[in-house]
């Protein structure tokens, strides 16, 4: 294949390092003003003049956000490891056998990603209204746990994986619960690598389920707590960019260790 020129080389890597800082700068310009002390919150300097740890202490003292860093993680890992199991189970039988409205339940599952969130949310409130589960973990994770696009990406990457394998397990003498551990997971390392970042990222962003069923700030989440620094009499920029800066982390921690997996696993599905 004929290699691509060298114009278009340097117009593709000049686009990459634009679309590089455009996406990076917010996030470098939310951690400096965190650390800018108040009379130079409104600096246009790429560095703080005389760096201050205050927005920190003040966001850490004036709302419970140890706590509700706490209740974040607590929500995003179990709504992670919910989702994956559902959509590994779910996607495993559609994929490996055909039974009667194998199709049909498929078609169905796909259906209810085209169900705004809004259709449902009144009708799971009254639920955990009922249960008793307003402003507790359980009413924060369990109407989250089923997905549509974990099970359909698992489905399709099943669906890709050589019968021979399953086969051959099965004249070993495993069964379908032993075969799926043994066999299938470990070769699917990658797909579901990315699917615990996009499910724990979407767990930890969360923000209006846990405004509508929690009361009180010690039962709440890190991304309410945030918008608790905005009110009508000004907003504290200072306080907002260091609990945002907090809150942030967690997240590039998980993609710095599973980032070659996400990639890996976009490749294989197909998805650009």
């Amino acid at each position: 294949m004929p290699s691509t020129p060298l114009p278009g080389r340097l117009l593709g890597h000049l686009s990459l390092m634009m679309l590089t800082f455009v996406s990076l700068f917010p996030i470098y310009w939310m951690v400096v003003t965190s650390f800018r002390p108040e009379n130079e919150i409104y600096a246009t300097t790429l560095l703080p003049q005389h760096p201050s740890l205050e927005h920190y202490l003040f966001a850490w003292s004036s709302i419970p956000l140890g706590q509700m860093l706490l209740n974040t993680t607590l929500m995003a890992t179990l709504v992670t490891v919910g989702q994956l199991l559902i959509s590994l189970l779910a996607g495993y039988s559609l994929a490996r056998w055909e039974y009667p409205g194998n199709r049909l339940l498929f078609f169905l599952f796909l259906g209810t990603w085209l169900i705004p969130f809004q259709v449902t949310m009144v009708p799971n409130y009254i639920l955990l209204s009922r249960l008793n589960w307003l402003n507790t973990l359980p009413g924060l994770v369990v109407p989250q746990l089923a997905t549509a696009f974990g099970i359909i990406l698992m489905r399709q990457h099943l669906k890709a994986f050589p019968r021979e394998l399953f086969d051959a397990a099965t004249i070993d003498g495993a069964g379908s619960w032993r075969t799926l551990w043994q066999v299938a997971v470990p070769n699917l390392r990658a797909p579901l690598a990315a699917l615990a970042i996009l499910y724990f990222i979407n767990g930890w962003n969360e923000y209006f389920w846990p405004l509508l069923v929690t009361r009180r700030p010690e039962n709440s989440v890190v991304q309410v707590g945030l918008q608790m620094f905005l009110t009508q009499e000004g907003s504290q920029w200072g306080a907002l960019m260091a609990a945002a800066t907090l809150a942030s982390l967690p997240i590039f921690v998980l993609y710095l260790i599973l980032q070659r997996q996400v990639i890996e696993a976009f490749l294989r599905s197909g998805i650009k």
